[in-house]
């Protein structure tokens, strides 16, 4: 028999290896949370991948949507904010241009000025292909004459010479100067204010202009990508529709008319905008990711599963033209774009396009939209303008290193982006608070209930039941519901209890490096916090110069809505 203190000496030994075990297998998978407090180990001489594409900067550039020089796009940003991107991020990633037939056509009696309109797109199209960068076209704006009725958003009624026109550009851009061009076709032709047909008039459009590039390809044996159809969510189609019913989307009748007809589908593309980072994530009926879905329809009709998908417009977004998290209080849009990435890379989404480089204001059409990287005075005479928070969170993912460690780990809020440099480290690591995170998670599963569950949900979201039990109001089990959404209730309660938790403190973070490369190195903390809204410089909050012994071990604090970038640099 054991005495007292025998007995408490082997509860100590079992509570010390149980405690290590739970470190060594924490360690192991990256990172483990103890009263909100996270530890980060990073193994430097693991395994890499290279740096996924998605993770590269890019844009669509529009932006303003009014210049005073007619030969400047007019759904373009300004030139200057054009200019500061290309020479301190450059243009590798993809770039999304807007490319306004309407507009060129409006310009045919002032040859002068459709010169100059034409060689703008040219110059900033070839910019980007010889950065190595890809050019997605969208191709939008049916010129007078060619439409139905006398709107830009009209389907063209003669689609041959529709055809010839667009035909005519690909040539040029394409085949003659070989640019590196993807020709998206249309923007949002699931909504009214971008376009004014039916369904069967989009893929007449299409058709038009695949037939084109089939043609281009068969004479200069070029692979020349075309795709879209860019809808306003994965799902959507002419009529509206939802997640529960995916197969009606646009994107799986574009993909079964192209397979009919034998028509080129080389990309898909559609937009997000939502505070959701995890929206891709959603579940489907069929109890897959959007991704899993679109690729099996892809292969279902014969088409190469792996072609890029892509998010070709997203930002963070609450329903309103104009946000302070987007304006005063950027700093929360700024940390929402790496959370929203990773988990774009996680999904497998190939490529994303932010939307845009610059503020919607003082334009002919009256739109006030502050989703720009820039923002601008309207009352000034030239250009004055400067970059948000969320800039430097571009800076910073263009400062990653080509590969990248493949840590997993799992925490609602926090996330890790780490890379390897060639004598070194870049590591990212963001503190991201969904404030809708309650809609957001039930939006996420409401496609894998049936069909009563369903509409047990919406009844008590539109009574606001939903929010009397994040609070505590109701009791969860008071609900008369089914196991299944008591369960996706209860979840919801306590991402609703955290996240209002986290957004008044600051995380703790320990981030240990081990078999780091024995010298000497230079350290560069760089930081976007509510410190910063609009144009900061991008410099080292903090620079200094460490031995490494094979491994380091640093101690952050990151607070509510913050982007930390860490870059080890060994010193030659």
């Amino acid at each position: 028999m054991l005495n007292l203190s025998q007995k408490a000496l082997v509860c100590f030994f079992l509570f010390i290896m149980v405690f290590v075990c739970g470190l060594w297998t924490a360690g192991r998978c990256g990172l483990f949370a103890q009263d909100d407090s996270l530890v980060i180990n990073l193994d430097a001489a693991s395994n890499t991948v290279p740096l996924p594409k998605v993770f590269r900067p890019g844009v669509d550039l529009s932006g303003r949507g009014f210049h005073r020089d007619p030969g400047w796009p007019q759904a373009m940003a300004a030139k200057e904010a054009v200019d500061i991107w290309r020479q301190e991020i450059g243009f590798r990633g993809v770039y999304r241009l807007q490319y306004s037939l309407w507009e060129i056509n409006q310009l045919s009696k002032d040859k002068e000025a459709q010169t100059a309109l034409l060689g703008n797109y040219e110059s900033i199209i070839k910019s980007i292909s010889d950065a190595g960068g890809i050019v997605i076209l969208d191709i939008f704006g049916t010129p007078a004459g060619l439409g139905k009725v006398l709107d830009k958003k009209s389907p063209p009624w003669n689609l041959k010479a529709f055809k010839e026109l667009i035909k005519s550009t690909v040539r040029e851009l394409s085949c003659d100067k070989k640019y590196n061009v993807w020709y998206e076709i249309w923007n949002a032709p699931d909504l009214d204010d971008f376009f004014l047909g039916r369904k069967q008039e989009y893929f007449n459009l299409y058709r038009a202009v695949a037939e084109g590039i089939k043609e281009l390809k068969a004479e200069t044996k070029m692979h020349i990508p075309i795709g879209g159809p860019a809808v306003s969510w994965w799902f959507q189609n002419l009529d509206g529709n939802t997640i529960v019913t995916p197969q009606k989307s646009l994107i799986y009748e574009l993909i079964k008319f192209c397979y009919r007809y034998r028509l080129p589908l080389d990309f898909i593309s559609w937009h997000g905008f939502s505070t959701d980072q995890a929206v891709e994530k959603e579940n489907t009926a069929y109890k897959k990711t959007a991704v899993k879905l679109i690729r099996e329809w892809l292969s279902y009709f014969k088409f190469d599963r792996n072609i890029p998908l892509i998010v070709d417009e997203w930002n963070y977004d609450r329903s309103a033209n104009v946000l302070p998290e987007r304006k005063e209080k950027s700093y929360i849009a700024a940390s929402y774009i790496p959370a929203r990435i990773k988990n774009m890379y996680e999904t497998g989404i190939d490529y994303q396009v932010y939307f845009c480089l610059e503020d919607f204001k003082n334009n002919k059409e009256g739109v006030v939209r502050n989703v720009g990287i820039f923002s601008f005075d309207p009352e000034y005479s030239g250009y004055r303008g400067s970059p948000k928070a969320t800039y430097n969170v571009f800076r910073m993912l263009e400062n990653l290193g080509p590969d990248m460690f493949l840590t997993k780990f799992e925490d609602d809020f926090c996330g890790v982006i780490a890379t390897r440099r060639k004598e070194g480290l870049a590591v990212i690591i963001y503190n991201y608070i969904d404030p809708e995170i309650v809609n957001n998670y039930l939006s996420r599963n409401i496609a894998t209930l049936k069909k009563a569950e369903r509409k047990i949900l919406l009844n008590l979201i539109k009574r606001e039941t939903i929010e009397k039990i994040s609070s505590g109001e109701i009791e969860i089990a008071a609900v008369r519901a089914t196991k299944k959404i008591k369960a996706l209730l209860k979840r919801a309660k306590q991402l609703y209890e955290k996240a209002a938790r986290l957004s008044l403190s600051a995380r703790r973070i320990n981030l240990n490096i081990n078999n780091l490369t024995k010298g000497d190195y230079t350290y560069q903390r760089f930081a976007v916090d509510s410190s910063c809204s609009r144009d900061c410089k991008f410099v080292p909050l903090e620079e200094k110069e460490i031995n490494a012994d094979g491994s380091y071990q640093e101690a952050l604090q990151l607070t509510p809505y913050s982007v930390q970038m860490i870059i080890l640099e060994k010193k030659l």
